[in-house]
C-alpha cells in the first residue's frame, strides 16, 4: 500500500495541484466506500460524491503532519460529517430540482477550485462560470450547508472536545478505527490470519518483522500476504 508522507500533504496544503490529486486519487477507493453508505437515499451518486470529496479536501487542508495517525483515519469522520449534514439540510431545506442540479455543478467548481487556488470560491465567481443569477448560486449554497459548517460539528461534543483527538484514546481503537474507515465487513471476512496482519498492521503500528515474529512466521512472508489481503481487499471496495 502506498503510503502518503508529509512532504506531499504540506505540498497539497500550499496548493499544489499535482501533490492534491494524487492524494485524492490514492485515497479514491476510501471515499467511495464511504458514499457507498449513502447511496440509495434520493441523491444521486455523483451529487453525494462531490460533497465527500469537498470533505476529503478540507481535511487535507487541516491535516497536522505532525499527528500520530494517517491522513486517511483524519479524513474519514469530515467525509462522513458532510454527507450527513448535507442529507440533513437537504432534507429542512425542500429546493427545485433545477437548484439541486445547480447544486451538484457548484460542488463541482468548488472542488476543483480548491485543487487548484486552496481556497474557496466566490459567489461572482460562480455565477460568472455557470452563468447563473447570484441569487440563484446563494439558494443553491444555501441547501449544502454541510459544507461551510464541517469544522465547527464534526470535531466537537458537547463538552467542547474534539471527537478527532478521541480516536486513539478509546478503549476498543480497534473496532472504532475500522468503523471509521468503513470496512468492518470486509475485515471481518478475512482469514483468522490475514485479519490479524491486517489490524497489527495498520491499527495496532506493528512493524512486519514484529508481526512475523508475532504469527511464528518470516517477514518476507508478512510483505507477500500483506499485499495480497490489500490488493483483494481494494477490489472488493471499487468493484
Amino acid at each position: 500500500m502506498y503510503e502518503i508522507d508529509s512532504e506531499e500533504i504540506l505540498r497539497a496544503q500550499n496548493n499544489d495541484k499535482d501533490a492534491m490529486t494524487k492524494i485524492i486519487k490514492i485515497n479514491s477507493g476510501l471515499i467511495w466506500s464511504i458514499v457507498k453508505r449513502f447511496l440509495g437515499r434520493g441523491y444521486d451518486k455523483e451529487e453525494l460524491e462531490q460533497i465527500a470529496y469537498i470533505g476529503f479536501i478540507k481535511a487535507i487542508k487541516g491535516f497536522d503532519v505532525s499527528l500520530d495517525f494517517k491522513l486517511s483515519t483524519y479524513a474519514v469522520p469530515y467525509i462522513i460529517g458532510e454527507i450527513k449534514r448535507f442529507i440533513r439540510d437537504d432534507g429542512a431545506i425542500k429546493v427545485s430540482r433545477s437548484i439541486k442540479e445547480l447544486s451538484a455543478k457548484i460542488g463541482q467548481l468548488q472542488r476543483e477550485y480548491l485543487i487548484k487556488k486552496g481556497k474557496e470560491i466566490t459567489i461572482e465567481e460562480l455565477s460568472k462560470k455557470l452563468s447563473a443569477e447570484k441569487e440563484d448560486i446563494v439558494l443553491a449554497l444555501e441547501s449544502q450547508k454541510s459544507i461551510e459548517s464541517i469544522d465547527k460539528n464534526v470535531y466537537e461534543d458537547e463538552s467542547g472536545e474534539s471527537k478527532i483527538s478521541k480516536i486513539s484514546n478509546q478503549k476498543d481503537e480497534t473496532n472504532i478505527l475500522i468503523d471509521k474507515l468503513c470496512i468492518e465487513e470486509l475485515i471481518n471476512k478475512l482469514e483468522i490470519r490475514d485479519k490479524k496482519i491486517i489490524l497489527l498492521r495498520y491499527y495496532k503500528g506493528k512493524t512486519q518483522t514484529e508481526v512475523a515474529k508475532l504469527l511464528g512466521i518470516t517477514q518476507v512472508q508478512v510483505s507477500r500476504l500483506e499485499k495480497r489481503i490489500l490488493n483483494e481487499m481494494r477490489e472488493k471496495i471499487i468493484s
